[in-house]
């Protein structure tokens, strides 16, 4: 954490285990005089200022901005205006880790409880907020349900519950997450705090449902334009998508979504062969591989990141000049959001979505894989059941590690079907699926201090390892505590192989539980488990939702196969925006201004521009015209080639005359 000196410069705080309440010499009372301050700008973005000053007036607001529309200083300036702390809720710890950082770096008290934290340390961070010590506090939706967290909730001096990517609260929206129906719990404890919920893709719809999922007290609605004039769209329809990549991918700095984890791996191996300088993301790796993919690529060091939709929320990067989507996007809202990343510094940028038949193929006939039958969810509820072992009216509230592909290899499920129901079943609140959860070590001690005494005598190694434990960790002995082998083998001088050995030698003798750290896909399983013939399932909700479904299925087919309306149009109308001009920076749009070129008129044309002596990029002199024409480019200079006209080697064209 840091804290203010009397010049406003970021100064470490001095003690660990306590922090001061957060003060300024100068109290600031103005939005903008907060917003000059601390982040440097004089004047704030469209809609920022009547949102912010709605939040001051303590109404319940809810706030559509597209993708770097500057959400977070929506309430991230309240926070500093009002009296308490602003609570905020977000789906990704990376997002949340990033905004802490940051506001730590220009003196603004921040933080975040995340997954894998020791129980000492979030008893401490609970503890400092209900002291005051910070103006925003970080936390993922499934903390909410915390025991611990809910004792402490009432001790906060709230001034605002900001809930960001709000569409996940609505079962109409594209990335519905149960644990944000918990949110509105929050609200009976503080009923007067004003709530702000912010999204950059939902429909009015999804806005309504936003609205009554949290409560909202008539709230005051906000919604920016789409429009984005700054990114041209284009749709290709392509066979040979590897080479339209190669010739679009360039060295500017680019993001390539596929579907799935092999073809990521597939295309980042081919384009760095091919000198593109791509990394690879997707939630198949392990933390630190995604942490070191994800800082090559925010460092330039990798200019082309190759991953699936896990790569992108929360990524605050301006200068990306490309989004490519190798393969066609599940349905709009996705699509905006993910082409929506490139030229948020509002430079010229490129969103290029490849199809061929087979992707219209698969999204027609996800609807019925995506929505399967009661009797298919039965038995995929019986199937985790037995996997996780575990048995009826067993209690709810425990993480288990969860292999798809171990659990479908086990029953003789398909994944792409599999995966579908589980999705579908934690839409009924029954469990939380993570792709990647870090959880330490925990122990508590199970027998009484007559046994552990006695261990010296007959396991005096077992003893000292014992006495050790007792001594580094409170309550060890009431709950299960967070322990970290390497710190216990530090403080023991204890090789952590022989602690870890140890530890499991004490749990098989049943003086302990030691349970070993995980970091992988975790199932969070919420309810008591009931016989599969008994399971409710809500099968009027699911059909409507398989309505739903299909409805934007259909959408996105329309805006792959359209070659007639303006892209960014439909896009608007989707989201409920009337416009009635075209955006003159599409596919579409550019093919009706721009006049098609003979091959002969390209060809002359091209031979004025390419320069006498010395090379040019291939990628470059297509850049000189139009998108919609580059394989017409192509096929020309390769035919100036045939005629030795031109030299093509290595993605260079060389004028020979």
């Amino acid at each position: 954490m840091t804290i203010n000196d009397s010049k406003g410069s970021p100064q470490a705080a001095l003690c660990y285990f306590c922090v001061l309440p957060f003060q300024n010499s100068q109290p600031l009372s103005a939005p903008t005089e907060i917003l000059k301050k601390y982040w440097g700008y004089s004047s704030f973005r469209p809609q920022q200022a009547e949102i912010i000053d709605s939040i001051l007036a303590g109404q319940d607001t809810l706030a559509l901005l597209p993708t770097g529309g500057g959400k977070s200083v929506c309430y991230q300036v309240p926070a500093m205006v009002m009296k308490g702390m602003c609570l905020v809720v977000s789906p990704l710890i990376a997002l949340m880790k990033d905004q802490v950082e940051r506001l730590n770096d220009i003196g603004i008290p921040a933080t975040c409880l995340v997954s894998g934290m020791h129980y000492n340390d979030v008893v401490r961070t609970l503890q400092e907020a209900a002291n005051g010590s910070y103006k925003l506090l970080y936390v993922s939706p499934e903390r909410l349900k915390s025991e611990l967290f809910r004792d402490y909730l009432v001790e906060f001096d709230l001034s605002l519950l900001a809930v960001d990517e709000a569409h996940c609260i609505s079962q109409w929206g594209h990335d519905f997450r149960p644990a944000y129906l918990e949110i509105a719990a929050v609200r009976e404890v503080h009923p007067r705090v004003p709530v702000l919920a912010l999204t950059a893709s939902a429909t009015a719809r999804v806005g309504d449902d936003i609205a009554a999922s949290l409560k909202m007290k008539q709230p005051a609605m906000f919604r920016s334009s789409f429009a984005r004039p700054n990114i041209f769209y284009r749709v290709l329809h392509t066979d040979d998508k590897t080479n339209v990549l190669l010739r679009n991918i360039g060295d500017e700095c680019s993001i390539v979504y596929c579907r799935s984890r092999i073809l990521t791996e597939k295309l980042g191996q081919y384009l760095t062969h091919e000198g593109a300088g791509a990394t690879v993301y997707h939630a198949g790796l392990t933390r630190e591989r995604r942490e070191e993919a994800q800082a090559a690529w925010m460092d330039d060091k990798s200019p082309v990141m190759v991953a699936t939709t896990a790569f992108g929320m929360g990524i605050d990067k301006a200068g990306v000049r490309k989004v490519i989507h190798y393969d066609a996007p599940e349905h709009l809202e996705a699509y905006y959001q993910e082409a929506g990343r490139a030229g948020r510094d509002g430079k010229p940028s490129d969103a290029l979505t490849m199809y061929y038949g087979g992707d219209i193929a698969r999204l027609q006939a996800s609807t019925e894989l995506q929505y399967p039958p009661e009797s298919y969810l039965r038995q995929v509820y019986q199937a985790v059941a037995d996997y996780l072992q575990v048995p009826i009216t067993a209690s709810p509230d425990r993480y288990f590690p969860f292999d798809l592909h171990e659990f479908c290899n086990r029953f003789r499920l398909r994944p792409a079907e599999a995966m579908p129901a589980l999705k579908l079943l934690e839409r009924q609140g029954l469990w939380t699926l993570t792709e990647s959860v870090y959880h330490p070590a925990t122990v508590q001690f199970i027998a009484d201090r007559r046994t552990l005494d006695s261990l010296s005598l007959s396991h005096p190694q077992l003893a000292y390892l014992t006495v050790g434990l007792l001594r580094m960790y409170n309550g060890i002995f009431h709950y299960p505590v967070s322990v970290r082998e390497a710190a216990v083998a530090r403080q023991l001088r204890m090789n952590k192989d022989e602690v870890v050995t140890l530890l499991g030698r004490l749990h098989d003798m049943e003086l302990l539980l030691y349970n070993r750290p995980t970091d992988g896909p975790q199932l969070f399983f919420h309810h008591y488990r009931v016989d599969s013939r008994f399971l409710h399932i809500n099968m009027k909700r699911i059909n409507e939702l398989k309505l739903h479904h299909q409805q934007r299925v259909d959408a996105m087919v329309r805006f792959l196969e359209n070659e007639t309306e303006c892209r960014e149009r439909l896009l608007l109308q989707y989201f409920d925006e009337q416009v009635t001009t075209n955006c003159g920076h599409c596919d579409v749009c550019a093919a009706k201004t721009t006049p098609r070129q003979s091959a002969n008129k390209l060809k002359t044309d091209l031979q004025t521009r390419l320069p006498p002596a010395g090379r040019v990029s291939l990628f470059e002199v297509c850049g000189w015209y139009p998108p919609t024409i580059t394989d017409t480019v192509i096929n020309t200079l390769r035919l100036m080639a045939d005629e030795g006209v031109v030299r093509i080697q290595q993605g260079f064209v060389e004028w020979v005359g």
